[in-house]
């Protein structure tokens, strides 16, 4: 089924467009004489199926649905059905209220899915690059419990949630950030611009060098020579640990490593335990089993190690053991995770007790991310500042050196 716009007249003679699903432009102005809709337009197959369901394709990278999109219509829908609409309604008001048109599109097919006798569920579960199957599973137990404005307003906050704490990220490294690339511009513009120039002087003085100038000279011809080497060196390694990183054996390599690097690798495992215990306890407060929340919960934590993890842990809890345990025997999650959720099960205030340590450990991620922030800034001026006082002193060395020469 193709997805047209079109433009028309409603039963007032106003102008209104707008966005239907059909299989043909004739079915598409059948269905709008149904509905009260004259067109007067239909711009045929403009946006079918696929590119809405691959939102993040090349070609439409500066159309992509984006999770704050998703959490707004998330925020609006749960409004609209604890006012009493029914689903086609609130979806009907949400294709009016989405400012994304591919959002938009979406939206008119699972509504038009919903007609067909589709539960919303279902219905959203066919577009998995726009609704996650923790969001379908989430939508799924709402209309099950018949709590869905419920269901709805916890995925608009975790995914707010979800968008806040990659906003803090983002800004706390932007300074460091833009600090690297200036200083790299600098002395990018220093090796090709300005050291060449001086060493042309010292060639033709025929004078011998002290070993900094020397050093500085070799780089320079090295950079200014073989830079295209370099460039496909990088590029090409780049490439190779990201085929390596696509494999099984490789991913779970490189997620390890990536957890013990010192200071990130530390960080990483915080936020990835944040991510797993905020949306389990959702999914558990949501009444979805145990091990199908943890199934869904492994999926949104993105580590290969990780989620290696918690799918042993998982086998263990079928076999009839408690959840803390086989978590502890993995040794990747902190061990106060592990004591807090060994409580939770004993008080039977497990999701409670996961909100909780999600809580505390999104604000030791912020604490920690500061702290990185201060120290990375004057790190990386110290660095910077010493490569600029090496080359100064390469050029000034052989300058005093004439000097001595010259009385």
């Amino acid at each position: 089924m193709a997805v047209y716009e079109y433009r028309g007249l409603d039963q007032a003679g106003r102008d209104i467009k707008g966005i239907i699903d059909a299989d043909s432009p004739r079915l598409a102005r059948a269905k709008l004489r149904r509905s009260g809709i004259f067109p007067t337009e239909i711009l045929a197959d403009r946006y079918p199926r696929k590119a809405v369901a691959e939102p993040v394709s090349i070609g439409a990278l500066f159309g992509r649905i984006k999770i704050q999109d998703i959490s707004i219509m998330t925020r609006q829908m749960a409004t609209l059905v604890g006012a009493g609409l029914p689903i086609v309604e609130a979806l009907t008001a949400l294709i009016d209220q989405t400012e994304n048109v591919r959002l938009k599109k979406v939206i008119t097919q699972v509504r038009e899915s919903v007609n067909e006798g589709s539960s919303l569920a279902d219905a959203m579960s066919r577009f998995p690059k726009v609704f996650s199957e923790l969001y379908a599973n989430m939508i799924n137990a709402g209309e099950s419990s018949g709590a869905l404005d419920i269901v709805l307003r916890r995925l608009a906050d975790f995914m707010e949630n979800q968008v806040m704490l990659r906003n803090k990220v983002l800004s706390t490294l932007t300074y460091p950030i833009i600090l690297v690339l200036v200083g790299i511009a600098i002395l990018s513009f220093l090796l090709v611009s300005v050291v060449p120039k001086v060493v042309r002087i010292f060639d033709e003085l025929e004078q011998a060098l002290p070993t900094p100038t020397l050093i500085l000279i070799s780089v320079t011809d090295f950079l200014r020579d073989y830079w295209w080497i370099l460039l496909m060196i990088a590029v090409g390694g780049i490439f190779a640990l990201r085929q390596y990183a696509a494999t099984g054996r490789g991913r779970q390599i490189y997620d390890r490593i990536i957890l013990k690097i010192p200071i990130t690798g530390k960080l990483l495992r915080i936020v990835v335990t944040t991510r797993f215990t905020r949306t389990l306890a959702i999914l558990l407060n949501s009444g979805i089993p145990l091990l199908q929340s943890m199934d869904i919960a492994k999926a949104v934590v993105n580590n290969a190690v990780i989620s290696g993890a918690i799918e042993s842990a998982k086998e263990s809890i079928r076999e009839g053991e408690s959840i803390a345990e086989p978590l502890r025997r993995s040794r990747v999650f902190p061990s106060m995770v592990t004591h807090m959720i060994a409580v939770g099960e004993k008080t039977a205030e497990l999701e409670q007790m996961l909100f909780k340590i999600s809580d505390a450990y999104e604000n030791e991620v912020e604490t920690t991310i500061s702290r990185m922030t201060s120290l990375l800034g004057p790190v990386v001026i110290l660095v910077l500042g010493g490569v600029v006082l090496f080359i100064v002193l390469a050029i000034l060395l052989p300058m005093f050196e004439m000097n001595q020469i010259v009385r």
